[in-house]
């Protein structure tokens, strides 16, 4: 519901060119006011004068765009190009801009709060992914740094110093410029705070490189992901150099930890580790999917002095003495995001399972339990243990060998969870050809009776509207969940594979010369 003076807002920035002239006539208590529907409208030109002549002493475009008194939709889910490029932009001119320095009272730019989603409303269908932000920001800093020193500026200029918070998402490809932008951001007006960062298809050697230059003491949040090859020993290296104090979400790469190959020193390596997390006391979210951690969950968690809300083992190959540590220890009662994907927990520890899902079932909001082994004999047990987690909001149990009729049955139940917004639910089994094996490779992922599977789909969704339970949002995103972060460089990777593939063809190509 948009109040009267958002409407007037809105009928007032229609005309750019009006509202351009007319600016520097307008209150400034109505700029958050004239931003928020200048965004809704995608008047880009708005924006940039709008930020360029900002009166206030921080810009936090998460709040700004956010639920207002005046509009209650919250626009921070569009990452709008136009809009962003024309607000950063803009914040640039605001540092050239020659009014007097004593006007100008910005100190802080907050960008932390955009959110990137799969589904975009802005009418020009172009986003700015926190990649493309990262590029653009780095870009511009530096930019603006060349015209300072090349040109006679304001003498105010060089008294202006934002402090510029951002996410931001560093690869190989725009390595270069962001680490240049960092290390001279002493000497621009406008200085990269970097809150969180996530690293992918980077060499070990430019990560540790950047990763100072960010000022880890700063750093919330930490994604090493992917392709980029962090090992245990090199983990221990970055904790042992570098201290994240206030570090309060770490993302690890798959293999990280391979128990596999274990000799003693990895096990000292191992406590290290878990020691050195355990001096992060601001650590409440951990992620280690795909590294083989077999009985070794409690060495490395045992240490942490802080309660974890989100853990994600997916894929570790936990035993029965990992799931027991998990479900007495202190963490289990705070977590509020819970993925253990890849583990056949109805054969190897049932009654573990369901004890850690019963101790976090006051707080528990988001459970993930994909290629779990879940068949239709489990279902009552499942429904047993998810009964007392009324605080579910999302549920995904993508790759189970499941049947049509125990969908149903699940359905049934999770429509009495009040708080449930999201499902993602498997292929029903019996669309399936005879014989499929679990989990389903990616070659017969796609090979089922989709006719079947839309006539079962529907009948899901109408076991939801006939129990008034609409809100729910039910699907089935075959090759996972949507990612933001690896939609926008999926380019970029896909390259990074197939120069790996290339390399590693190359290797092979030339043992086998050397053996012939």
């Amino acid at each position: 519901m948009k109040s009267l003076r958002f409407i007037s807002a809105e009928a007032f920035v229609s005309n750019a060119e009006f509202t351009r002239k007319s600016l520097s006539s307008v209150a400034h208590n109505l700029f958050p006011l004239l931003f928020k529907a200048s965004y809704l409208l995608e008047q880009g030109e708005v924006i940039h004068d709008l930020v360029e002549n900002w009166p206030f002493v921080d810009f936090n475009v998460g709040k700004l765009l956010g639920t207002t008194v005046d509009y209650q939709e919250d626009l921070s889910n569009r990452t709008c190009s136009v809009c962003l490029e024309s607000c950063l932009k803009g914040l640039r001119d605001y540092v050239l801009n020659r009014s007097s320095a004593y006007v100008k009272r910005l100190k802080v730019v907050d960008l932390t709060g955009l959110k990137d989603v799969e589904v975009q409303f802005c009418e020009c269908k172009k986003t700015m992914g926190r990649w493309a932000r990262t590029q653009l920001l780095s870009k511009l800093c530096l930019e603006l740094l060349a015209y300072l020193q090349q040109r006679q500026c304001n003498p105010g200029t060089s008294e202006i110093s934002i402090d510029v918070l951002i996410d931001l998402f560093v690869t190989e490809r725009n390595y270069e410029l962001v680490a240049q932008a960092l290390l001279k951001k002493f000497c621009c007006p406008l200085k990269i705070c970097c809150v969180a960062f996530r690293s992918d298809n980077l060499a070990l050697q430019k990560f540790f490189y950047i990763i100072k230059l960010t000022d880890p003491s700063l750093l919330r949040k930490l994604e090493v992901v992917h392709n980029v090859r962090l090992e245990m020993e090199h983990l221990e290296t970055l904790f042992n150099s570098i201290h994240f104090p206030l570090l309060m979400s770490l993302t690890l790469p798959p293999r990280t930890f391979n128990v596999r190959r274990f000799t003693a020193t990895d096990e000292q390596t191992l406590t290290n580790i878990g020691e050195k997390m355990g001096e992060m006391t601001q650590l409440t979210e951990l992620s280690m999917s795909f590294s083989l951690l077999t009985g070794r969950i409690q060495k490395l968690l045992s240490p942490l002095k802080t309660p974890l809300k989100m853990l994600d083992v997916s894929n570790c190959s936990l035993n029965h003495a990992d799931m027991a540590f998990l479900a007495n220890s202190f963490h289990a009662n705070h977590l509020e995001v819970l993925d253990l994907s890849g583990h056949n927990i109805p054969d190897l520890y049932p009654s573990t399972f369901f004890k850690l899902l019963s101790h976090s079932s006051s707080v528990l909001r988001i459970l993930t339990l994909e290629d779990c082994n879940i068949q239709d004999t489990h279902v009552n047990m499942l429904i047993l243990g998810l009964s007392p987690c009324q605080k579910l909001q999302e549920f995904r149990f993508l790759g189970n060998p499941l049947s049509s009729q125990a969908l149903k049955h699940i359905f049934t139940f999770l429509c009495e969870l009040p708080m449930l917004k999201s499902v993602e639910f498997p292929v029903p089994r019996d669309c399936y050809p005879i014989g499929i094996t679990y989990p389903v490779d990616d070659a017969s992922l796609c090979r089922f009776d989709h006719q079947k599977y839309e006539s079962v789909a529907e009948e899901l969704k109408l076991i939801l509207l006939q129990a008034n339970r609409e809100d729910v949002k039910a699907s089935t995103p075959l090759f996972g969940s949507y990612d933001a972060a690896v939609q926008e460089t999926n380019s970029e990777l896909g390259a990074y594979l197939i120069k790996s593939f290339k390399e590693t063809l190359e290797k092979f190509t030339a043992s086998l010369n050397k053996m012939s």
